[in-house]
C-alpha cells in the first residue's frame, strides 16, 4: 500500500470513526475498571486521529515514501533495460540508484528520458532538479506533474529534448534537511550531487559532458540548492532556475560558513560573479522569499545575468510552482546547449 495513497487515508479515517464509537460505547461501562476502560478507549482514539493527520500531511508533502524509507539500505544498481513508454508521447521515467563513490551515499534517482532519447543517437543536455524539504523527488512527478509538463514543452518546440534528473538529497528526506551541502561529520550531499550524480549519468546515459549542456532547477529548499550549487560550481553548470528560494541554507552546516560562503547573496556581494544565467521566481505573498529574491536580483552583475518571474499571490505552494515549472524549464533549455549529434 502506498504511504501517500487514498486507501491508507480511508483506512485511518475509518479507525478514527471506530475508536470514536468505542469511546461512546465504553464510557459508562466497565464497572470497577471504568477509568481504565475509558483511558484505553481515549488513547486508541487519540492514536487513530494522529495517524490520520500524519497520513494527510504526508499526502500533501510526500515527505515519507517507500523509496525514502529504503534509502539507507539501498545498493547500487546497473542502468535498467529500456523502459516501456511512460506517456502518450513516448517519454519514460527510469528509476536508478546512484553509487556514491566520492560521497559514500547510495541514493535513488529518477531520470526523465524524452521520446527522442529512444529513437536517436544524440547526446542530450541535462537539467538536474532538486526537491524541497520535507519532500522527495516524487513531488516533482506527482504534485508538479513534471513528466506531462516536459512532454508538452518539448512537443511544442519551446524546449529541446532534455534528460532531467530527480535525485534524492538525503538518505532520510523526511527528517534530515541537508540543503544540498556537505554537513560536517555527516552526509556529504553536495559531493553526491556535483560529483557522483554527474559521473554516474555521464557513464550510463547519452548526455552532453560539457558545462554548456548542464543546468539546475529547484523549488523551495531545492531552489536554494539550485542557485547555491550553480554559484559554487560554475564550471559544472551554465544556468540555474530557482522557484521560491531563500538566499541562505537555514540549517547549521557545521563549518561556520552558513552566513557567508553558503549564502547566495553574500557570494554575489563578496566574490567574483561567474558567467552564469539565473532564473529567479517567487510569489509576492510568500514569507521572506520576495525580500531575498529581490536582494539577489539587485546584487547581480555581469557576467552573471538574472531573469525574474513574479506571481501576485499563491504563497509557498505547489500551486505557485506548477505555474512556474513550464516557463522555467523553457528558459533553462534556451540557455543550454542543444542535443549533440
Amino acid at each position: 500500500m502506498s504511504l501517500t495513497g487514498t486507501p491508507l487515508l480511508v483506512g485511518t479515517l475509518g479507525a478514527v470513526f471506530l475508536t470514536a464509537v468505542l469511546v461512546a460505547m465504553s464510557w459508562e461501562r466497565g464497572g470497577r475498571l471504568r477509568v481504565l476502560v475509558r483511558g484505553v478507549a481515549l488513547l486508541a482514539s487519540l492514536v487513530s486521529i494522529t495517524a490520520a493527520a500524519l497520513v494527510q500531511v504526508n499526502r500533501m508533502t510526500e515527505a515519507f515514501t517507500l523509496e525514502a524509507a529504503s534509502q539507507s539500505t539501498a545498493s547500487a544498481s546497473a542502468d535498467p533495460a529500456p523502459d516501456a513508454p511512460g506517456s502518450a508521447t513516448g517519454s519514460v521515467i527510469r528509476k536508478v540508484t546512484v553509487p556514491g563513490k566520492a560521497s559514500k551515499l547510495n541514493l535513488t534517482m529518477f531520470v526523465y528520458l524524452p521520446a527522442a532519447y529512444r529513437t536517436g543517437k544524440q547526446r542530450f543536455p541535462v537539467i538536474q532538479a532538486q526537491h524541497g524539504f520535507s519532500g522527495n523527488p516524487r513531488t516533482w512527478l506527482t504534485k508538479l506533474r513534471v513528466q506531462s509538463v516536459l512532454d508538452t514543452e518539448i512537443a511544442a518546440g519551446r524546449m529541446a529534448p532534455t534528460v532531467v534528473l530527480f535525485p534524492f538529497q538525503s538518505p532520510r528526506p523526511a527528517t534530515l534537511d541537508t540543503e544540498c551541502t556537505n554537513l560536517v561529520g555527516a552526509e556529504q550531499t553536495e559531493t553526491f550531487l556535483t560529483v557522483d550524480v554527474p559521473a554516474y549519468v555521464k557513464a550510463k546515459f547519452r548526455v552532453r559532458n560539457d558545462r554548456a549542456g548542464w543546468g539546475l532547477i529547484g523549488y523551495s529548499a531545492g531552489a536554494y540548492c539550485a542557485t547555491s550549487l550553480a554559484l559554487r560550481h560554475p564550471t559544472l553548470y551554465a544556468a540555474a532556475a530557482s522557484l521560491s528560494g531563500l538566499a541562505g541554507p537555514g540549517i547549521t552546516v557545521g563549518d561556520g560558513l552558513e552566513a557567508t560562503e553558503h549564502n547566495v547573496l553574500w557570494r554575489l556581494q563578496h566574490l567574483p560573479q561567474p558567467p552564469l544565467a539565473l532564473w529567479i521566481g517567487w510569489a509576492k505573498d510568500e514569507k521572506n522569499i520576495p525580500r531575498d529574491s529581490e536582494l539577489i536580483v539587485r546584487a547581480a552583475r555581469p557576467p552573471l545575468s538574472v531573469t525574474t518571474a513574479v506571481l501576485e499571490r499563491g504563497g509557498h505552494s505547489h500551486t505557485v510552482w506548477r505555474q512556474m515549472v513550464g516557463p522555467a524549464f523553457d528558459w533553462l533549455s534556451a540557455r543550454l546547449a542543444r542535443p549533440l549529434p
